[in-house]
């Protein structure tokens, strides 16, 4: 209970932070990763074509598909002018790259709150040793290769999406009595790739202003202190 009460009393609310590069590219950051994780997670989507008989009625089918992209896990079912009935599903597993760039963007997020709340609420306890600034850049690096890594990632698989559910591959599989219908609304998913990278920027560039901050950065003008070996007056 005392340490819970240090900690609020130590809290003091300052917005200038975001005035400058440091607090406002990460808050930027903190948008921007809410838009990639969003616009990835959650998605879902429909792919369509039809069977023309002159037989029977123009069947219509519509197959659903889903985040996080297990696209075998769904089966959809058609009846060829033949009277056969297939059982089909979709192919393709690309959960691992599409849960890889989420879980990146929701640890982003979760990191980008802690540190705006360090910045703003908890500045003095930030700059008052070497270690917070250190720490901040290496886990800032460390998320900007990330980015990189996860939004290659995704955008690979998001390519290999739009193959596997493209109404004219599908249409393949019953020949001449199928006919290709709507691709599937993916401007989300492709929204989600953008965001991606924009986040590689950002984070990779805000690398540069904690860097800044840490004493591995020295102000070439800055005088000579008794620690760095210079004698004061001379």
């Amino acid at each position: 209970m005392d340490s819970v009460q240090n900690v609020a009393s130590g809290f003091s609310l300052n917005l200038e932070p975001l005035k400058e590069p440091l607090g406002f590219i990460r808050l930027l950051e903190w948008i921007f990763t809410i838009f990639a994780f969003g616009t990835a997670g959650g998605y879902s989507g429909k792919t369509h074509f039809s069977v023309n008989c002159e037989s029977q009625q123009m069947q219509n089918i519509s197959v659903p598909f889903h985040y996080p992209f297990r696209l075998p896990e769904t089966q959809y079912s058609i009846v060829l002018c033949n009277s056969t009935k297939l059982n089909l599903f979709l192919q393709g597993d690309f959960s691992s790259p599409a849960e890889f760039f989420v879980c990146v963007g929701v640890f982003g997020f979760l990191y980008c709150t802690a540190t705006l709340i360090l910045y703003l609420g908890f500045q003095h306890v930030y700059r008052q040793t070497s270690r917070g600034p250190v720490i901040d850049l290496v886990v800032t690096a460390a998320f900007a290769f990330l980015w990189l890594v996860s939004s290659s990632a995704w955008g690979k698989g998001l390519t290999d999406i739009k193959w596997a559910t493209n109404p004219n591959h599908l249409v393949e599989q019953c020949n001449s009595d199928c006919k290709a219908g709507e691709f599937p609304y993916m401007g989300r998913l492709n929204a989600s790739v953008i965001f991606g990278f924009l986040n590689l920027i950002l984070w990779a560039g805000n690398c540069w202003f904690i860097y800044k901050e840490t004493p591995f950065h020295k102000d070439p003008n800055q005088p000579a202190t008794v620690e760095e070996g210079g004698v004061p007056g001379h």
